[in-house]
């Protein structure tokens, strides 16, 4: 299994269907591929809020003097579920470990969670964590002035809405480097109807646009990297071609995007740090980029 296009159909076998099923059986796949994590490089469950699920893990890091940039990784989950991390796991530590192997500042966060917490408590604790790390990270090695946000799912979609909305469009441009979005939610009217996104976003249709990310994503000044997987869901695929469109109407050109072959909607994540990992050279030379 090590060649991609046999690891390939063992994906595509799974569906597009996002379930937990598919989740358990990506995760089966690929955490035999991934390193064993070196706890000495992780300090864990760093506060960054008032919140239990305000909690964020740190890998790598050299010091005061280092001023690396800052990879941040928020999960996925539905709106209602997922996590960083546990010592021993091989999710999302890979994330981190990948970023500390990159010479950054890995970061991975949690949330809090709906419907305990609706819209729009995700962008709010993104900037919550960001203004942490413009204070805090020096003090473990990384640049505050370098700190790039990823999300994946509806980290995603609280990513693009800290970026494109929510009131916090201004805060994004001046506190962060650049953003990358792998399979988010942009356009909420459009989206399918499921009991995930009613938890979050509520079920008043009045309400959708203004709990949309993707007028801002066109035209805020953050550098941006969007992804979409040949196997997501129909929804998500609908999301980025909206994207895209409204970004060529705008910009009058493409945004920086990547098309993942082969992949399902969580198995992109899951892959990053491992032998066969197709993603990280693209996040790689994004980060390269933004952070000069």
């Amino acid at each position: 299994m090590g060649a991609t296009g046999p690891l390939h159909d063992h994906i595509r076998a799974l569906g597009t269907a996002f379930s937990a099923a598919q989740v358990q059986a990506s995760m089966a796949l690929f955490g035999p591929l991934q390193p064993a994590v070196d706890e000495a490089m992780v300090r864990r469950d760093l506060s960054y809020g008032p919140d239990p699920r305000h909690r964020l893990d740190l890998f790598g890091g050299g010091g005061t003097d280092a001023k690396q940039p800052v990879l941040v990784f928020l999960h996925g989950g539905g709106f209602v579920g997922g996590d960083k991390g546990v010592p021993g796991a091989p999710f999302y530590n890979n994330v981190g470990a990948w970023a500390a192997a990159q010479g950054w500042l890995g970061v991975t966060a949690t949330y809090r969670l709906a419907p305990d917490h609706p819209w729009p408590a995700g962008a709010q604790d993104v900037a919550r964590l960001v203004g942490w790390l413009k204070l805090e990270a020096r003090r473990h090695g990384g640049d505050p002035g370098r700190i790039v946000l990823m999300g994946q799912s509806a980290g995603a979609t609280h990513v693009a809405s800290y970026v494109g909305g929510q009131g916090f469009a201004d805060q994004a441009a001046a506190s962060i480097a650049g953003a990358i979005m792998l399979s988010g939610l942009y356009d909420v009217p459009s989206a399918a109807r499921n009991p995930y996104q009613d938890a979050y976003f509520g079920t008043d249709p009045a309400r959708f646009a203004a709990q949309s990310s993707i007028d801002g994503l066109t035209t805020t000044s953050v550098p941006c990297l969007f992804t979409v997987a040949e196997n997501d869901p129909a929804d998500f695929q609908r999301q980025a071609a909206l994207l895209v469109a409204r970004r060529v109407a705008t910009k009058g050109k493409w945004p920086d995007f990547h098309w993942l072959e082969g992949h399902n909607h969580i198995s992109p994540v899951h892959q990053i740090h491992s032998a066969v990992d197709e993603l990280g050279p693209v996040l790689a030379r994004f980060v390269a980029r933004v952070t000069g």
